[in-house]
């Protein structure tokens, strides 16, 4: 492993990175000894206060006869006139739909299956040991809340796997509803651990009483960890996601009542060499509907296992305390005031607390997120498309290896190979993408030379994202500089001031497209120039920056968001040519999308990025944010208008100063 200490820019008091942790390879061991040796191995994990596991339906026995869910029972039945028992059944049915049914039985037969799974689907899965350490600790002490980072189904199984093989309380883990329609899998992963939540309640009072009760219960009880996915969906990006606060008000709540002394968050990042669905990632960003998971879509791929996927880096970070992020800013007496059943909306104040400490969680994922060579390898291509010389793409891999351990990425480089080794063997295992051909590197599909049709241009963007998607992993690490070199390139002068304004504004119109915490606009920016002046990149005066002309670092971190800005430009440009029109979300992408394409079979752009049904929803979000489109809702769903004014003004704000344009190859 390469890398310093990481997280040294992202609240250095409060966010504390990869330390250098010894990491073990949990399959090395399963490869000389039996599979089912270990599945029947005893299984006795330690839990919280060593309390007695609690069966399933005793569990679900506690919730019902709960004076919370009773009273709420009692609520709902007054103001829908419907009577007691019928709403006592429909939460009763509610918790069978939902509730876990975990099995050691299962488990050990789970833990046969992945064994012999990774096996086959991957070279080594690797765990930082004293983070296991740290999470056997803490589970002794307080109830825990497992937060992985999302990328693959495969998250759901990795966690638990882990836990069964290092002796660790199996954890509960909060699932989308339509697993559990899936036959034979859905019952299984029940009575693995799972327990399967509606993606939205729409104001169901009922599901939520018994959803919160249920959660609530089991934190309290601490029979096991809880688990969940603070992203709430699979990044089909390489990008964090940015949070979903529902289910961490949830489980925050029993600590804020006062009904448990301290609550443990533990951030958990899981890093793949290569993803199991990026190509059906892709197609869904191109426009193409999410499959629905189905028990015959699982067996179809099957033939997955044929192809390797390279390494996975889990890194379970330091356990965050609850009490300690409240002490200070919390205070929970008014929780005192309000009765545990009732369906107020959280104060303002506790409102602001979740979401802080839910993108300082995403922020410690990120921090720990481990690079391979092959994101190295596709963050260089794509800067320099269609082809670019093998010897060259060599001399680079070792200029950008330096530079993101520089910038505090973490990175598993082979110490025992050399870097044409490691580039060579990167190639060959994202070869659906990449390939080398006469001495040079290629994105496949991009090496054609006659007249673009729509087929063409969709292949093309179907390699370009699937590259993006492990490029995308560098940009929280190059974020804040990349902004400064971006906002000297956009702003009117070289007075820091003007810079510094267009620094915010690209800050806040990029919002969505990585994780930054509000407030620290000050901070990141002088982080950024920091950064930057470090390598030469800026000089500064009081009151002028600078770019220095010709400089390797700046010009690559324009080039790492020139895509992106291009695609925001282009956004902007079809908004302007439908000025007079108002559109919902999908009328917006697909008008956006056909737009680019056009663009794109005119040679007016090569900015595939701008296809991505991702970077689309985030302009319009952040359009909105900034007040360049209008929002309105009606009862046939949200409605969007372009500001004339603003839009104006958002594509002149968004243009290149030609004065100290730098070339945006690497």
């Amino acid at each position: 492993m390469a890398g310093p200490v990481m997280g040294k820019f992202f609240l250095q008091k409060e966010i504390s990175g990869n330390t250098r942790d010894v990491f073990e390879d949990i399959l090395e061991e399963r490869r000389v000894s039996s599979d089912l040796l270990c599945a029947m191995k005893s299984f006795a994990p330690v839990i919280y206060q060593n309390l007695t596991p609690c069966h399933p339906s005793a569990l679900k026995t506690i919730v019902m006869e709960s004076d919370n869910l009773q009273q709420a029972i009692r609520q709902i039945s007054v103001e829908s006139g419907e009577p007691f028992s019928v709403i006592q059944k429909q939460a009763s049915r509610i918790l069978d739909e939902m509730g876990h049914n975990l099995k050691l039985g299962a488990i050990r037969l789970f833990a046969l299956s992945l064994s012999k799974i990774f096996k086959r689907l991957y070279s080594k899965v690797f765990v930082n040991l004293e983070g296991i350490q740290r999470l056997g600790k803490a589970i002794q002490e307080h109830p825990v809340v497992l937060m992985p980072s999302h990328r693959s189904y495969v998250d759901f199984l990795l966690i638990s796997y882990i836990m069964f093989i290092y002796d660790l309380a199996i954890p509960v883990i909060a699932a989308g509803e339509d697993l559990s329609r899936m036959k034979f899998v859905g019952p299984f992963l029940r009575m693995s651990g799972a327990f399967y939540i509606r993606r939205t309640f729409h104001g169901d009072k009922l599901y939520w009483a018994v959803f919160s009760e249920y959660v609530t219960t089991m934190l309290r009880s601490g029979y096991a960890p809880i688990e969940f996915f603070i992203e709430g969906q699979r990044s089909r990006t390489g990008k964090t996601i940015h949070p979903k606060l529902g289910l961490l008000n949830v489980v925050a709540e029993p600590f804020f009542r006062g009904e448990v002394y301290d609550l443990y968050l533990v951030p958990i990042s899981i890093s793949y060499e290569k993803i199991l669905e990026e190509s059906f990632h892709v197609q869904e960003l191109l426009g193409a509907q999410k499959s629905k998971e189905s028990t015959s879509g699982l067996i179809k791929a099957r033939k997955l296992l044929k192809d390797n996927f390279g390494n996975i880096h889990i890194y379970i970070g330091h356990p965050v305390s609850l009490r300690s992020m409240a002490s200070g800013i919390i205070n929970r007496s008014q929780y005192n005031l309000t009765p545990r059943h009732s369906f107020q909306r959280p104060s303002e104040d506790v409102l602001k607390f979740i979401s802080e400490t839910a993108y300082k969680l995403e922020l410690q994922q990120i921090a720990n997120m481990v690079l391979s060579p092959g994101d190295l390898i596709a963050t260089i291509l794509l800067q320099n498309l269609p082809v670019l010389n093998y010897n060259l793409l060599v001399e680079k891999i070792y200029w950008l290896r330096n530079l993101t351990e520089e910038f505090g990425g973490c990175l598993d480089w082979p110490e025992n190979k050399s870097i044409d080794e490691v580039v060579q063997s990167s190639v060959s295992l994202h070869s659906n993408i990449m390939a080398i051909v006469d001495s040079q590197i290629i994105l496949l599909e991009h090496n054609i030379t006659e007249d673009m049709t729509e087929e063409m241009v969709t292949k093309q963007a179907f390699t370009f994202l699937i590259g993006a998607s492990y490029r995308n992993k560098m940009i929280n690490i190059i974020i804040r500089p990349a902004l400064v070199v971006l906002a000297c390139r956009t702003a009117q002068s070289f007075q820091k001031d003007d810079i510094h304004r267009s620094f915010c504004f690209m800050r806040n119109l990029f919002s969505k497209e990585c994780i930054l915490l509000d407030g620290y606009e000050e901070q990141d920016f002088e982080e950024g120039c920091l950064l930057l002046a470090k390598f030469n990149a800026i000089s500064r005066t009081p009151y002028e920056i600078f770019i220095t002309e010709n400089n390797s670092v700046a010009q690559f971190l324009y080039g790492m968001l020139y895509s992106i800005l291009e695609g925001y430009q282009l956004a902007c440009t079809y908004v302007k040519q439908n000025i007079a029109e108002s559109f919902t979300e999908k009328q917006y992408i697909a008008g956006a999308r056909s737009f680019v394409l056009e663009q794109i079979l005119k040679g007016a752009t090569k900015c595939y990025d701008a296809l991505s049904s991702d970077l689309l929803r985030n302009t319009l979000a952040s359009f909105g944010q900034l007040g360049i489109v209008k929002a309105k809702k009606l009862s046939s769903g949200t409605f969007f208008s372009p500001d004339a004014k603003s839009v104006i003004q958002a594509i002149a704000t968004l243009e290149v100063s030609s004065r100290k344009f730098p070339a945006s190859r690497l």
